[in-house]
């Protein structure tokens, strides 16, 4: 039988790895900083940088009272060592003291010199400076972080120790202990490596392609950073950038379905009959993005009026194109993509059904 020593250390070393790393698991139970500290950290949808600021400064210091706070749990789960007794304990656990106390003392001399100037000494207040207008400080650019950060249309994946966010302007990379920012427009982007895994919990037993990105920026001082994307969120990615990404190192970056589907539809609908707007109507945006102009109509133009499945639909243009194609993608079976190009789908307005032929561009 094991010693309760061993069983408490065996658990304490669990739970630190899984306290720091936080799986699905810990993260649904509400054990992590976050959720510990949340009345002070607040939401960062209300001020993502701030939040930010406050979150990885907590982290540090709860992390670095995990030595002592195994200290004092060998001190009750094994009395017959005599642990709280500091003088009589061998060399190693004296060492080991030493160091739980050093690491939360060193943690609290790096939050008050972060604090200082109001928190303009943190490395997320210090690369936002370096991004500043004339005349102006980090916190204005961080009012614009977080004002950014507010809308619905940005681009954020990942696990929450390794989240990548694109904003209109921003590149953004949040990891446990730091945030790394860069501004679209002054920043390069390669394409560096690639991986594939053959099981991963949400691919369904299918292989997934794991791509990393090079962040750089050309303002000096402002870190260079990796961003790590699933392959079939790229195209979604690529559609939130504004620079190019290259692809020096040739990485062959698998596409998904609806992605190749989608080029099908542009190419497809572009060769149908055009719409020409009256001069009296204005375009509106796009209820599916409200990023783009509605440019899409839907006419019938694979039968006479009266003769086919397909129906006139009387919609005015609300949709643009990338909005369409996504839409006719997803209704149809996704076990038979043979099908998808000869299929009907019902409008998503008024629920006419129409055909991809009956897809028509605005002019």
């Amino acid at each position: 039988m094991e010693s309760p020593a061993v069983t408490f250390s065996l658990a304490y070393v669990v739970f630190t790895v899984c306290f720091v790393f936080t799986p699905n698991e810990f993260h649904s139970a509400g054990i992590t900083v976050h959720n510990m500290l949340s009345r002070w950290l607040g939401t960062e949808d209300k001020a993502f940088v701030h939040f930010h600021i406050k979150r990885t400064t907590a982290t540090v210091l709860v992390h670095s009272l995990i030595p002592l706070g195994y200290y004092l749990g060998m001190c009750i789960a094994a009395p017959e060592k005599q642990l709280y007794y500091i003088y009589t304990v061998s060399k190693g656990w004296k060492a080991f003291i030493l160091m739980s106390v050093v690491l939360p003392t060193l943690a609290g001399l790096l939050t008050l010199y972060w604090s200082q100037n109001g928190w303009g000494n943190h490395p997320l207040a210090r690369t936002l400076a370096l991004h500043a207008p004339p005349q102006s400080t980090w916190r204005y650019v961080a009012a614009c972080v977080s004002s950014e950060f507010k809308r619905v249309d940005k681009f954020a994946t990942g696990v929450p120790g390794a989240r990548v966010i694109a904003t209109d302007t921003w590149v953004l990379k949040v990891t446990t202990y730091r945030v790394y920012a860069a501004k679209q427009q002054e920043v390069l982007l390669t394409v560096t490596q690639s991986r594939q895994h053959e099981l991963t919990p949400d691919s369904n037993n299918t292989p997934v392609q794991f791509i990393t990105i090079r962040v750089t920026s050309v303002i000096p001082n402002v870190p260079a950073f990796d961003i790590r994307i699933n392959s079939a969120e790229y195209g979604e990615l690529r559609e939130k950038l504004r620079p190019p990404v290259r692809n020096v190192a040739n990485v062959i970056i698998h596409r998904t379905l609806s992605d190749r589907f989608l080029d099908t539809f542009r190419s497809i609908v572009q060769t149908n009959h055009f719409y020409q707007m009256p001069s009296s109507q204005e375009l509106e945006l796009c209820i599916g993005c409200m990023q783009t102009r509605a440019n899409i109509k839907i006419i019938k133009n694979c039968h006479e009026p009266a003769l086919g499945e397909c129906q006139q639909c009387f919609c005015r243009p609300m949709w643009c194109m990338n909005c369409m194609g996504k839409w006719f993608a997803s209704r149809q079976d996704q076990q038979r993509p043979e099908t998808w190009l000869s299929s009907r789908v019902p409008c998503p307005t008024c629920r006419a059904t129409f055909c991809i032929v009956d897809v028509c561009v605005i002019r």
